[in-house]
C-alpha cells in the first residue's frame, strides 16, 4: 500500500473507487471486510413480498381456468368475470396466510380510500403478475399508478395539502428517472449545450458526471450546502437569480450528508421560484425523503416548476427490483414551456413524435419520455415491466395502510441507532439535528481532528495529505471500506459512511478502527511535531 500512486485514481467515481478500496481490504487474509461504502440496505420489507407470492399463487389458479382440459401446463390470460368472488374464496382457503389477508386488506383499501373498482384492481394485478400482456398504459397500469400516486403524496407532501393532480412514469429505479428526464429535455429544446444547470452540493455523483458527458456538455453552477448545517445560505440560494441558469437538480434529503431542508429553506427556495424565476425548472431526487421526520418535497413547495424522482430501492430494501418514478404536476413548466416555443422548433418535434398521434403537439412531456426511452419507435412496447409494477404497488399500499406508521419507525429507528453505535465508538459525542436523516453520516476528517486533537493537528493533516490516503490507510489496517466525500463534491477531507448496509455490531467496530487510525495519525504527528 506504502508504493501506491494515489494519484491514478483521482478522476474515478467514488463507486469505481470503491472497489479498488475493497481489493486493498481484502489484501490481508482471513481478515472480516467492513464494506460501508454502498448504500444497499441489508434490511427489507417482508409483507409486501409475501403479498406478492401470493397473488402469484392466485394469478396462476385463475390462469389455468382458461384451458383446464389441456395437461401440458397451458394457462391463459383471466378475463376477469366473477374475480373477486373466486379470490374471496381463495382468501377462505389461505385464512391464515399473512400475505392472503395482506391483499384482501388491499382490496378493501383501494375501493374505500381510492375509489377504485376491486375487479378492476384486481384484474390488473393479475394480469399484471402473469406479465401476459404489453405494459398498457405504456407510462404505467391504470389502478397501480393511482395506488403510487396517493403513497407519493402521502410521504412528499408532510403536512403540507395533499394535491393528487399529477402524471406518474414507472422507470428502472431512480437512475433511469434520471436519465430519461436529461435525455427528454434536451430532445425537445428544453436543455440545450452550454446551458447552465445548478447543482446543490456535495451531491450524488452521477448529477456531476452526467452535464460534462459529450452528449450535454452543461455549465455546472454549484449552490453550495453549507458544510457545518448542510443548510442553503442566503447567497448561494441567490446565485439562481441568474436566469442563464436553466435548471436546478437537489437531491433531497442529500447525499451524502444525509440531511433534509429545513421548513425555512424550502420557503426562501419557493419564494425565489415565485417572485424571480418561475421560468425554472427543478428536479428533486427525494428517494431518502420516507427517512426524515416531517418531510416536505419542492415537489409539494413548487409544484409548477418540479419534477419529481422516487425510488423504492432504499427504503423497501428493493435495489434489485429497480423500482422508481417520475412524477410531474398536470399543469407544469415543461408542457408550458413547449407550447411556447418557436413554430419551426415544434415541427422538428412535430416530425419526431409523429407517428404516435395524428396530433404530437398534444403529447405531454411526461409522456414524451416514455416514448423517448424506446427511441419512439418503440413506444408501443415501453413501460416497466408489469410485474415490478405490481410490487410497486403493494411497496406503496403496505405504507397507505399501515395506519402506526410501523414500518417506518421502525427503519428510522434502525439507522438511528447505527448512528448512535458509529460516533459513541469513535469517542465522540453527536450533535442533535432535526433535519438529520441519517441513511448516511459524513465524516469530516478536519472537524472531527479538531474535536479530538485540536486544530494544529488538522493544519498539520492538511498539509501532509494524509486525507488523501486516509481511506487506503484505512482499508489497509483495518479492512474498513468507506467512500471520498470529494467524490460527491465535499470541499473537506471527509468520509461518507452508509449506516444502512451493516449490523450495530459492526458499526461499533468502523468506529473504533476510525478512530484507531486517527489516533495513529495523532502519533505521527506528535512525533514529528
Amino acid at each position: 500500500m506504502k508504493n501506491l500512486d494515489f494519484s491514478q485514481f483521482t478522476n474515478l467515481s467514488p463507486f469505481e473507487l470503491k472497489d479498488k478500496l475493497i481489493e486493498v481490504a481484502q489484501a490481508t487474509p482471513d481478515r472480516i471486510l467492513l464494506d460501508a461504502g454502498r448504500g444497499n440496505p441489508n434490511f427489507l420489507a417482508t409483507l409486501p413480498r409475501r403479498a406478492f407470492l401470493r397473488l402469484g399463487d392466485f394469478a396462476l389458479e385463475e390462469s389455468e381456468r382458461s384451458y383446464a382440459y389441456l395437461n401440458e401446463g397451458f394457462g391463459g390470460i383471466p378475463d376477469g368475470k366473477g374475480i373477486v368472488a373466486r379470490f374471496d374464496t381463495f382468501a377462505k382457503e389461505h385464512k391464515d396466510t399473512e400475505g392472503v389477508k395482506f391483499l384482501q386488506s388491499s382490496i378493501s383499501y383501494v375501493k374505500d380510500q381510492l375509489g377504485l373498482s376491486r375487479e378492476s384492481f384486481l384484474h390488473e394485478m393479475v394480469n399484471a403478475f402473469l406479465g401476459c400482456n404489453y405494459p398498457v398504459p405504456p407510462r404505467m397500469l391504470t389502478n397501480i399508478e393511482s395506488i403510487v400516486n396517493a403513497y407519493i403524496a402521502q410521504e412528499m407532501y408532510g403536512s403540507l395539502p395533499v394535491n393528487n393532480d399529477f402524471d406518474l412514469f414507472a422507470t428502472e429505479g431512480g437512475t433511469a428517472a434520471m436519465t430519461y428526464t436529461f435525455q427528454t429535455m434536451f430532445t425537445n429544446g428544453l436543455l440545450k449545450k452550454g446551458d447552465k444547470v445548478a447543482l446543490t452540493t456535495p451531491i450524488f455523483t452521477p448529477y456531476l458526471e452526467i452535464p460534462e458527458l459529450a452528449e450535454f456538455e452543461l455549465e455546472i453552477v454549484e449552490i453550495r450546502l453549507d458544510e457545518e448545517t448542510w443548510q442553503l445560505t442566503d447567497p448561494e440560494i441567490a446565485k439562481l437569480e441568474d436566469k442563464d441558469i436553466k435548471l436546478l437538480c437537489v437531491v433531497n434529503p442529500s447525499n451524502p450528508p444525509s440531511v433534509k431542508f429545513s421548513n425555512d429553506i424550502l420557503d426562501k427556495l419557493a419564494n425565489l421560484v415565485a417572485t424571480k424565476r418561475k421560468d425554472l425548472f427543478i428536479v428533486t431526487d427525494d428517494v431518502y425523503g420516507t427517512f426524515a421526520d416531517d418531510f416536505v418535497s419542492l415537489f409539494a413547495k413548487c409544484p409548477y416548476n418540479t419534477l419529481c424522482v422516487y425510488s423504492f430501492s432504499k427504503y423497501f430494501g428493493a435495489t434489485g427490483w429497480r423500482l422508481g418514478v417520475i412524477g410531474i404536476q398536470d399543469k407544469n413548466i415543461f408542457d408550458d414551456t413547449l407550447k411556447s416555443m418557436s413554430e419551426e422548433h415544434n415541427l422538428t418535434l412535430d416530425d419526431r413524435y409523429k407517428t404516435l398521434t395524428p396530433h404530437p403537439r398534444d403529447i405531454k412531456f411526461i409522456d414524451r419520455m416514455v416514448a423517448d426511452s424506446r427511441n419512439v419507435a418503440l413506444n408501443h412496447t415501453a413501460g416497466l415491466s408489469l410485474p415490478q409494477q405490481v410490487q410497486m404497488a403493494l411497496f406503496s399500499l403496505s405504507c397507505l395502510m399501515d395506519r402506526g406508521n410501523d414500518y417506518k419507525r421502525a427503519t428510522k429507528r434502525l439507522i438511528r441507532e447505527r448512528y448512535q453505535t458509529l460516533y459513541k465508538n469513535m469517542g465522540i459525542k453527536v450533535e442533535e439535528n432535526e433535519n438529520s436523516v441519517d441513511y448516511y453520516t459524513l465524516l469530516d476528517l478536519d472537524i472531527l481532528g479538531a474535536k479530538m486533537y485540536g486544530d494544529e493537528f488538522v493544519n498539520w493533516f492538511k498539509q501532509s495529505g494524509l486525507g488523501k490516503e486516509f481511506l487506503f490507510r484505512l482499508a489497509d489496517e483495518t479492512g474498513v471500506v468507506l467512500l471520498p466525500g470529494k467524490g460527491f463534491d465535499v470541499v473537506h477531507a471527509s468520509v461518507r459512511v452508509s449506516l444502512a448496509n451493516l449490523t450495530h455490531h459492526e458499526y461499533a467496530a468502523i468506529g473504533r478502527l476510525t478512530r484507531k487510525v486517527m489516533d495513529e495519525c495523532y502519533a505521527e504527528y506528535v512525533k514529528n511535531k
